[in-house]
Formats: structure tokens, sequence, C-alpha cells
């Protein structure tokens, strides 16, 4: 693997902190995360990329396309702001560029897969199949999750995407029902194994201690060493 996409069923499910865990992880590689576009943040305020690159070490490097200042869908954000958008061919260019110098390449989504980043329609998936890259799955645990990780899955295969499996992103502490049981039904929602579980809160955790804990989350797939489901 040198170029992951990384994407999720929705919005606000923990994608940065996931892809932060992977980077960490991979502590002895050089890695680059790449953000598309980032929305919702003025200029100055540190962004995804960055909080990838404080979480997880100096040996990440943090790359951002464009930023838009409403929280908001990529080309909904960029053409209220009178901006132009981000398109998939830059997207893969930048991703090209980056693996030319980095092992790993991780390139985090806004929003879900068909998230639109264009007038055209364009998406995450459209950079995702330019790169050839598979697309780690980011979901939520509890209740709605499974529909919501099929129906993703079901677009990727649908555009010839490999999937290497999914990671929860963010575990209660104390997982209810819905929650417990989806540890065993999302690979068989998802035709992917489970990559990963990483515990709610993770974020807010010391940089040290998140990066001491993150291979503990992840299966080998991703640098860890929790096994698969």
């Amino acid at each position: 693997m040198t170029v992951m996409v990384v994407s999720g069923t929705g919005t606000e499910i923990g994608k940065t902190v996931v892809t932060a865990a992977v980077a960490a992880a991979f502590r002895d590689r050089r890695v680059a995360v790449l953000k598309p576009a980032q929305t919702g943040l003025a200029p100055g305020e540190p962004g995804d990329a960055a909080e990838v690159a404080r979480l997880a070490g100096a040996h990440v490097t943090a790359v951002e396309l464009a930023r838009f200042p409403e929280p908001l869908a990529p080309e909904t954000a960029a053409r209220r702001a009178g901006l132009a958008p981000v398109r998939p061919f830059e997207i893969a260019e930048a991703a090209q560029k980056l693996a030319t110098e980095h092992d790993v390449v991780l390139v985090e989504g806004a929003g879900g897969l068909l998230v639109r980043f264009d007038g055209e329609g364009s998406t995450l998936a459209d950079a995702a199949r330019l790169l050839a890259a598979p697309v780690l799955l980011v979901v939520p645990a509890g209740l709605g999750t499974l529909n919501a990780t099929a129906l993703t899955a079901e677009a990727l295969r649908t555009r010839g995407l490999g999937c290497p499996g999914v990671v929860v992103g963010s575990m209660p502490a104390d997982p209810d029902l819905a929650s417990r049981c989806n540890i065993e039904d999302l690979p068989v929602a998802a035709g992917a194994p489970l990559l990963g579980v990483v515990p709610a809160g993770a974020g807010s955790l010391d940089p040290a201690d998140f990066r001491a804990r993150a291979a503990g989350w992840l299966a080998p797939a991703l640098g860890g060493h929790r096994q698969a489901g």
C-alpha cells in the first residue's frame, strides 16, 4: 500500500482520528496525509491534516489542497465562497506526487464517499478510481450503522473500488447492545474485515499516549497488532 483513501459513511464519525491512528501505527515509515477539501474553518485555524500530524507525530507530512469557510459539503462550500472547487484529478495528482516522497499517503475525505466536490458531481470515489487506491471505510458503532455501511460498500463495489476493511471510529466506553452486536455484524455488512476499533475520546488523548496506544486499536493490515474481525 502506498496510497489509501479514508472515507466514511457520514460526517463526525471519527475519520480524522482513525487517519491519525493509522499514521501513528506506521511510525517507522514516511507518512503523508492529504486533505483535499477542508470546510468549516477560517484561514489560520488548524485543520484535519494538521490534527493528524499533531496526534501521530513528526514523521507525518500534512497537506491541505483547499479550504472553504462554511461547514458544508465541499461543492456547496466552494460555490458559496466564490472559490474554485477541488477536482478529482487535482486530488490524484497531489497524492501521486506525495507518493514519490513518502512510503504511505492517506487521503482523508470530507463526509461520506459520494459527497460532491464540484458542480459536475465528482466525488472522492472518482479520485480513488483515478488513483486505483483502496478505500478504508470508517463507520460509527451504534444503531443504523449497518445499513449505511452496506450502502457505502455497495457503492464501492459498483465503482470497482477495493475496500480493505472497516474501522469503528468512536467506540463508547460502555457500548449499548447495538454497538456490541455491530462489532460482529459490520464485516458482514461491509463484505470486508473489521480492521480496527478506536475508542471514543481518543482524539483528546495526549499525543504521546495516542501514539503509544494506536497500534492496539488497529489490525496488522493498518500497521497495528489487533486481531482483525
